[in-house]
């Protein structure tokens, strides 16, 4: 039985896994410093502010929801920046 554990978690597959998963933790840092301090001052210079918690809708706070969706946007970006960057390094 130990052998059998020791093969599983060997195996390319769950070593894999186990790499992506730190360096997806690693990189979750970079994108979350690149949207607090490098993206939302540029959007709060343009916009005059870059929390829109504040905003509500009549009892409605949508201010929340529109700081996800633009952290999302620049994750996203940020995200298929660096896979296109990957994939012209592999030739893909």
């Amino acid at each position: 039985m130990l052998n059998e554990l020791k093969a599983f978690l060997l195996r390319g597959d769950v070593l894999a896994l186990a790499i992506a998963v730190i360096i997806g933790g690693a990189f979750q840092k970079i994108v979350d410093s690149l949207v607090a301090d490098v993206m939302m001052p540029i959007l709060a210079m343009v916009t005059g502010n870059a929390d829109f918690s504040a905003i509500k809708v009549g009892p409605v706070l949508i201010g929340n929801f529109i700081n996800a969706v633009i952290n999302f946007l620049i994750v996203g970006t940020a995200l298929f920046l660096v896979v296109k960057a990957a994939g012209k390094k592999t030739g893909e």
